[in-house]
Parts: C-alpha cells; structure tokens; sequence
C-alpha cells in the first residue's frame, strides 16, 4: 500500500528521460491540468445533484484513465454508493443512468464502535489518506473478499486501485472517490495509479467537495425556504381551513397551465419558455401568492352567511319573529274580547284570520329571510326592496319598540352577492396589498427577482379595473396573467368554501369563458386552457367525481370555433 501514490509513471520533468519524452509528459500534464480547471468551473455551475456527483466521478477517471470508479457519499457514518461505473464492464448505475446502485452502504464503525479500518473506502475516510493499490491480489492489510467474489462473477480482474477521501473547506470528510484500474494509453495494460494521478484526484477531489457542499447547502436552504413557506400557509391553515387547500392547489393548477404555454409552440404564446430557474420562481409566487392572508380576520375569512361575525345572528331575527307573532297574539285576543263584549262575531272573526294572514306573512317572511342570508351570486333589487320593507317592521325589546332589524342588519342581508358586505370586501382585498408589501420587502436573490410581481398580479385584471395596482394586461407577466387564471378557476371549483358548495367543471367553464369577454382575464391563456383541457387534468386530481361533469364547449362563452 502507498499513501501517497505507488511509483508508477514519474512527473513530467524526470531525470534522465529523453528530451522528446519530456516534452511529452509535460504537454499531456498540462492538457490534464487544463481539464481539471475546466472541470472545476463545470463542477460551480451545475444544479442538479445526481448530474454533479456523475460528473465527478467521470472526470477523474478521465484524468487517471481509469477503467472503472465509484464515488461514495459519508451519510450517517456510512459511505453510500451514489455512482458506479465500468468502461470494459458497460456498468453503469447512479446518478442520470436511471440503474439502482444494489450495493450496501460501507459503514465506518461497527456495532461496538470500532472503526472499520479493513475496507479500503472506510479507510481513507477515517484516516483522511489517499490510499493507492498498485494490485488488489497482492496487498495485504484490506479486505478485498467483496472484490475478489465480483471477479468471480464477471471475469473481471480489479487489480489497481487509487482511494481519495473528499473534504469540504471546514476539513470534513463527506464522501470518498475511488478509481479501479489504471489503462496505459500504449498498451492498453492495466497498470499501477502513478503520483501523478493521486495529485490530480486529490485536487480534483477537493475542488468535487466544496462543489458539492455548496450544492448541497443551497439545496439546503431552498428547503428551510419552502419549509418557512409552508409555515406561512399552515398558520393560514390553522386560522381558517377554508383557505388552506387554496394555497396548495393554486400553485398547482398555475404550474399546469404555465407549462401548457409553455409549450404551445406557435400562437400569441408561441414564444413563451420557461427555464428551470423560471418555473421554480414561479413555484415559489404560487406558494406565497396568498401570504398576507395571515393579516386578515378570521371572522371575516370564514364569514359563510351575510350575518355571520363571530356567531350567524339569523337565530336573533328567529327570536324577534316570535315576539312579532306573540304580539299580533295578544292584538288578535284582544280584540276578540272586546268583539265578544261587543257581541260582534264577525269582528271577533276578522281579528282571528287577520292574525292567521300576519303569522303566515312573518313565516314567509322569515324563511325569505333565511335564504337571503346564505348568499348567492346575485340578489334582485326586488328581493333587496322586500328586506328593506321587512326591516322597518315594529317589534318591543327590551328597551321598547324597535325597528325590526339594524341598519347593519339590513345593509349587510342587502348584499348583492355573496356573504361580504363592502368593507368587509375591502378587508379581504387589502391581503393583496399586505402579499406584496411582505414580500417586496424581502431581499430576493436575482432567479426569484420577480415572486412579488407574479404574486401580486393575480387579482389585476386585463381591462385595468383590478386591484390593488389596476395594472392592464401590457403592463403584467405572462407568469402574473397565469396565476389569476388559476386563482379563480380554484376558488370557481372549491369545496371547501364557507358560503358556497363547488362548483361543476361546465358551471365553473362557462363563469371563465364571460371573464374572457368582460376583459378580466387572459384570452390567450384561457384559450390554452381549453385548448389543452388543464382544466381536466386539474379535475381529475382535485375535484369530486360528482363535480366532474361533461362540458359542451359549445355552450362555453368566450370559445373561439
């Protein structure tokens, strides 16, 4: 065993060594020192894990000729095997070959704690030493059973090896490259790893560690990021269930229809592509699209009936109902007493069907009321003139007589759709404004520059009549024109909603197709939405079977033919 290299091939200015030689050795050390500079700025600038790892181990063996190597990564005080492969072989496993690596994880220390100093990997790791074999057969002091028994079943014949532990720039070890077999580019012969390779693997052993530590810290860090993220949305959650699947799905359903664009091709979008970096930026603005929510009141987020703040006062106007009813009781045996005195039957008569009429009318009246109440998407100014009429209805409370209901009462049963009243209207719109000034005024790195731009567009709309920023569609992005899309298509299709049921796919189409026509929306992307049918695929996954209908695009407003 050498520690630091086995003999081998000398460096490139051996005593001796003929002039032509020499001039040789020192171009192909230098074409090897240029690979590796080149290798380590590749290592910088990829992204993807499994592709960092693979690249690694290709390009040391590809500095030492190596037939074959794996890379380990130290998790756990175990080395995993994360790539493997064998030229002469055709293995290949890990990393973007799509094969498993079967091979257990070498561990560093035994069920007694003992370090495990007979396996060549474990020993490098432990001792921090670049261990070169010149022939596995012949050394002594390593396990190399596993090694003999693979041989045995393949016919191959691992003879050199060339271990280098990898060390981050805080010393620590996290993981160990090793090379297997070195080839001489004349004869093609398996030979010993010579220094000079062990000075090249070392480097670039070091230059792989720091690559993949910052990798992996960024990776780190993109997870505590979507982790706060969804700290965010699970105290939305907690303070009202009614939004929390909102701020899941949206993102979703904004994803689907993103890449739908994207890969329209041709069109008004045939232009739009979206980067890897692109779509995770507008990853992260769907998830964080609705953050200032976590401002808004509860009583006003989970407000399911017109009077509804912190209980539905409906159960009042019940109880006033039947004060109305006792009173007309008493007006009505009242005056049959004074008929009967009278002896006037049919007055006694008229005061027993004129209560009748009254308590029909105030049943009547209370089940409009009821209705009323719930909310819906539009309330007739007839229905809005009754309630009024009702309102100023005389009933004795505690303080004696009172109009029926409150102005408060009345205004908010005279909202003309849904259960908000306007400023409560406004309440929920200023979340948008609270989204955009929380996340303006974070320092966002340059790929995540425009979240606050996606989030907060998706309540603009196309005419310029949107909030909070009345921006037209010139003046928005393709992602922020995306996501309002998606936003109101979710709420469209929710079930979880206090104040209404989910609606169907044709029911939630046909509401789109007019916010086409009315210039809310997007008319390119909508027409990407049908035209891909997202809208189906988003159903599939989220919505009720019963909610699933068929959709007659004909019937479809907005619907180019």
């Amino acid at each position: 065993m050498n520690d630091r290299g086995s003999g081998g091939a000398s460096s490139p200015g051996a005593k001796g060594a003929p002039a032509a030689e020499v001039a040789h050795l020192e171009a192909r050390f230098l074409s090897r020192l240029e690979y590796l500079n080149t290798i380590g700025i590749a290592l910088s600038q990829e992204r993807d894990i499994d592709k960092l790892l693979e690249t690694i181990l290709v390009a040391a063996k590809n500095l030492t000729l190596a037939d074959g190597g794996t890379l380990y990564r130290l998790v756990d005080d175990r080395l995993r095997f994360e790539i493997v492969r064998n030229d002469s072989l055709g293995i290949s496993m890990g990393g973007t070959s799509g094969n498993p690596v079967p091979f257990y994880p070498i561990p560093l220390h035994d069920k007694d704690g003992n370090p495990n100093r007979t396996m060549i990997a474990a020993y490098a790791a432990l001792n921090n030493r670049t261990v070169n074999i010149a022939d596995a057969y012949t050394e002594e002091g390593f396990d190399f059973s596993g090694t003999r028994n693979f041989d045995k079943r393949t016919g191959y014949r691992s003879t050199s090896f060339l271990t280098v532990p990898m060390k981050n720039h805080e010393g620590e070890i996290i993981g160990v490259l090793q090379l297997l077999n070195a080839i001489d580019p004349k004869s093609r012969r398996v030979v010993p790893f010579s220094e000079e390779d062990g000075r090249l693997a070392e480097s670039l052993a070091s230059q792989a560690a720091i690559a993949l530590t910052n990798r992996l810290l960024i990776q780190q860090l993109e997870v505590l990021f979507e982790s706060l993220i969804e700290l965010i949305n699970t105290a939305i959650d907690d303070k009202s269930p009614y939004t929390g699947g909102h701020c899941k799905r949206v993102p979703t359903l904004t994803m689907m229809l993103a890449e739908a664009a994207h890969a329209a091709g041709e069109g008004p979008l045939g232009e739009f592509r979206m980067t890897d970096k692109d779509r995770y930026e507008l990853k992260i603005a769907g998830l964080l699209h609705d953050c200032g929510k976590i401002t808004t009141p509860v009583h006003v987020v989970d407000k399911a009936t017109k009077l509804q703040t912190i209980y539905d006062r409906i159960g009042l106007l019940d109880t006033r109902f039947e004060a109305l009813k006792r009173e007309a009781e008493i007006a009505m045996l009242r005056g049959k007493i004074a008929a009967m005195q009278a002896d006037d039957a049919a007055s006694a008569r008229r005061a027993e069907e004129d209560f009748e009429a009254r308590v029909r009318q105030y049943d009547d009246d209370r089940e409009f009321l009821r209705r009323t109440n719930i909310g819906g998407e539009r309330m007739s100014p007839d229905d809005q003139a009754r309630v009024s009429r009702i309102a100023q209805y005389s009933w004795t409370g505690p303080a004696g007589p009172e109009r029926f209901l409150s102005r408060d009462e009345e205004a908010n049963l005279n909202i003309p759709y849904g259960t908000l009243n306007a400023q409560e209207r406004e309440i929920i719109n200023h979340h948008i404004v609270a989204t955009i000034k929380m996340l303006e005024a974070l320092p966002w790195p340059r790929h995540l520059v425009n979240v606050p731009e996606y989030a907060g567009g998706h309540h603009e709309r196309m005419d310029g009549k949107g909030y909070p920023r009345g921006l037209n569609r010139a003046q928005m992005s393709v992602q922020a024109r995306v996501m309002g899309i998606a936003d109101i298509f979710e709420a469209l299709t929710a079930k979880d909603r206090p104040y209404k049921p989910g609606k169907t796919l044709s029911e939630s189409l046909a509401i789109l197709g007019k916010f086409k026509e009315n210039g809310h929306i997007d008319p390119d992307l909508f027409d990407i939405f049908i035209k891909d049918q997202v809208y189906l695929r988003y159903a599939r996954e989220f919505l009720d079977p019963e909610q699933i209908d068929v959709v007659d695009l004909a019937k479809i407003p907005g619907i180019r033919s």
